[in-house]
């Protein structure tokens, strides 16, 4: 596996049909493979996005089904080339679904998938307010994947805010942290860059982070500013906030040298509360 790679995020805006989707999705997606992509990263809920009041309903069909799963498949075998799938909506059961992500091999193969664990349930204020679990099916298990383009560890939006994720990722091999999101235009404006470049720092590793951008047909808005950052916390590309792309070269060994150099993500210990006093487990 070389550990070169030059990687491109997709900072898609969200659009009400899987129809649109697609065509949102290709133009990008043609034009960062010309720029030489080797793996395209597309943002949360890329497969079609509207909301009613404070809550997402996003166009939703079964996983065999579900026509931007294949697009992606198709392009990625077309074109040689891997696609995270950030997220798109699979049917799931008691009028919810799964708010799920994907990688694609270079052969048009799901080489993994994965199902957002942290649901969105917030209220930041009297007027706005977030109900994901009213809809959403939680995901239970993290996912950890090995490719041609290094190991990756998959996530999705709100994961960002929970660090214990990604150091259990970081420990099973991820050298690439993925968050897809369509972070909120008020919450990324306050925590968007400092939480993405925290993970990167506490893990020594790259964090990937495509992300909607724009309104939201039906309320609200994404964020943008889609970001590639090092493994020692340094922004090496930023969407800003334009529909287009970010491309970026990483270097997969500068995982094991910022993790050398602060081998922090090993040298950790867990620790328990009881009785009121702090005492370590090993």
């Amino acid at each position: 596996m070389a550990s070169l790679v030059k990687i491109a995020c997709l900072q898609t805006r969200p659009v009400p049909s899987i129809a649109k989707a697609i065509m949102e999705a290709r133009e990008l997606a043609i034009e960062a493979i010309d720029s030489g992509a080797e793996f395209l990263f597309l943002p949360e809920y890329c497969g079609g996005l509207k909301s009613s009041s404070s809550i997402f309903s996003p166009p939703c069909e079964t996983e065999k089904n579900h026509e931007f799963l294949q697009f992606a498949c198709d392009m990625a075998k077309s074109q040689n080339i891997w696609i995270m799938v950030g997220s798109i909506a699979i049917t799931g059961i008691d009028n919810k679904y799964y708010n799920r992500g994907y990688i694609i091999d270079n052969y048009g193969n799901i080489s993994s998938k994965y199902s957002k664990i942290h649901l969105f349930d917030i209220t930041l204020d009297e007027k706005t307010s977030y109900e994901e679990s009213a809809t959403v099916i939680g995901g239970g298990n993290a996912t950890v994947v090995d490719t041609a383009h290094g190991k990756i560890g998959h996530t999705i939006c709100y994961d960002l805010r929970f660090p214990q994720l990604y150091r259990s990722l970081s420990l099973e091999g991820a050298e690439i942290l993925a968050v897809p999101a369509a972070f909120t235009k008020r919450t990324g404006e306050a925590h968007w860059h400092i939480l993405n470049r925290a993970r990167a720092i506490e893990n020594g590793a790259y964090v990937v982070a495509p992300c909607a951008i724009g309104s939201v047909e039906g309320g609200g808005a994404a964020y943008g500013h889609s970001l590639i950052v090092d493994p020692w916390g340094s922004v090496i590309a930023d969407g800003g906030e334009d529909r287009g792309i970010i491309v970026a070269d990483i270097d997969l060994d500068r995982v094991a040298e910022a993790r050398a150099r602060i081998p922090s993500l090993f040298n950790g210990k867990e620790f328990e509360i009881n009785d009121d006093k702090i005492r370590v487990t090993a």
